[in-house]
């Protein structure tokens, strides 16, 4: 059985943006770890290694934890316009940072 192609470094890197988003949010939230992975069900050592870019989470896991936070799917992976390489994902116009949202979260991440 061959071995898996390990991450490039822009897959590497994109995890590591989305482990300090989730940080940033949680934070925001004024929540621990523990309080999420109480909430999730998720091992606080596996969680750590999310939040620490050392481990791609399933889809499932994300919601669990979006879940856990209150927040949408969508604030645990918002991407900054700017992409790791530079550039802005193909040309796309992402649009400005969405923050936080969902019941409760009092406006955007770092926005009155």
């Amino acid at each position: 059985m061959p071995r898996p192609t390990p991450p490039d470094d822009r897959v590497v890197a994109r995890r590591r943006q989305v482990g300090e988003q989730i940080r940033r949010v949680r934070e925001h939230r004024n929540m621990t770890q523990q309080d999420v992975c109480g909430r999730s069900g998720i091992d606080v050592a596996t969680y750590s290694r999310i939040e620490q870019g050392h481990s791609s989470p399933k889809l499932d896991t994300l919601i669990r934890i979006a879940d856990a936070m209150r927040v949408e799917l969508e604030d645990l992976v918002h991407r900054d316009a700017a992409a790791p390489d530079g550039g802005d994902e193909g040309g796309r116009d992402r649009g400005p940072a969405t923050g936080v949202s969902g019941p409760g979260a009092g406006g955007a991440l770092g926005q009155g």
